[in-house]
């Protein structure tokens, strides 16, 4: 079988900190893969800077004049996901397959020689799964395990404990690139084009340098996103909800006039106001829930482009 093209495609926002580490690490064990026959000689590192603020787009310049390198620069920053998806269209024309992984190094690199491995033998899509959370804190480890086991009840098909370090073939990228929608969520979209898939387990380093741009504030919003993308299931729930507390209602009605003409009635204001109370969360949280849907949709509407490259380090 003939070297397949592989281009890793490395999303980077304000990495002026780290890329210098972390570009050596990439080129060298690119350079392992082709010495060992794995991968072709055409075989690249693309970095994809999402609009950042600092120094970062310049490296990529500078790293480009070596003939491993390439980058693309998008017109501002659209976020990891469009950034990475960027990067992923660009790379589905030059390459046989494309490996998305983080520019931090906390991802395994060396981890991608066995997903090479496994699409050399067949599978379209190979997963880099986490074998252990040994490096997060207690409150990160149990929000992720519950925000996965969340979504697969939900009924959102995601592999458990997998980010976006993946292996995707020209196939995989081409199917991927039919899924129009501008809200994001890749790991979610992924499994949803049904291909061949194999999972290769690895373990999570800390970040070589600078600061994780992935507080819990975005981590809240990534989540959002993946739900609402992705299951109708929150607005059945709230459906149900509504038929629960008419139930309740309806209850409520037959016990007060009940008590009103057996003449038992008393004026009960702690009552009333938790009743108030109760409903009105309830309302506000439902329509909070079903404000996210339309959101999403008056963003599908528009048709806006994803991303827009407004530079790369080559010519097409």
């Amino acid at each position: 079988m003939e070297a397949p093209i592989i281009w890793f495609v490395i999303p980077c926002y304000n990495e002026e900190q780290v890329l210098p580490e972390t570009s050596g690490l990439f080129e060298e064990h690119l350079c392992s893969l082709i010495k060992e026959g794995l991968v072709s000689s055409k075989s690249r590192i693309c970095f994809v800077n999402d609009g950042s603020s600092d120094d970062t787009w310049d490296i990529i310049s500078e790293l480009a004049k070596e003939p491993l390198f390439e980058g693309i620069s998008l017109s501002r920053n659209q976020g990891h996901q469009n950034a990475l998806l960027a990067g992923l269209m660009e790379a589905k024309n030059h390459c046989d397959a494309a490996i998305s992984i983080d520019c931090d190094g906390q991802d395994d690199i060396l981890a991608s020689r066995s997903m090479i491995l496994s699409f050399r033998d067949g599978a379209e899509i190979v997963y880099g799964v986490r074998s252990n959370r040994d490096t997060d804190t207690r409150f990160k480890k149990m929000t992720a395990e519950a925000f996965y086991k969340l979504l697969s009840s939900l009924g959102v098909d995601v592999v458990f404990n997998h980010a976006d370090y993946r292996l995707m073939s020209k196939k995989a990228l081409i199917a991927l690139s039919q899924f129009k929608e501008v809200n994001l969520f890749l790991r979610g979209l992924v499994p949803l084009i049904g291909l061949s898939s194999d999972t290769v387990e690895y373990e999570r380093a800390p970040r070589m340098a600078g600061e994780s741009h992935y507080p819990l504030k975005k981590m809240l919003s990534l989540a959002i996103d993946g739900i609402t993308s992705l299951s109708t299931k929150p607005l059945h729930l709230i459906s149900m909800t509504g038929i629960i507390a008419s139930a309740l209602g309806i209850i409520g009605i037959i016990w007060s006039i009940a008590t009103a003409l057996t003449g038992h009635s008393v004026a009960g204001w702690s009552s009333v106001i938790c009743a108030i109370c109760l409903l009105g969360g309830l309302q506000l949280l439902c329509l909070g829930v079903i404000g996210e849907y339309i959101g999403k949709i008056y963003l599908e509407v528009k048709e806006r482009p994803r991303y827009l490259i407004a530079e790369r380090t080559y010519h097409e």
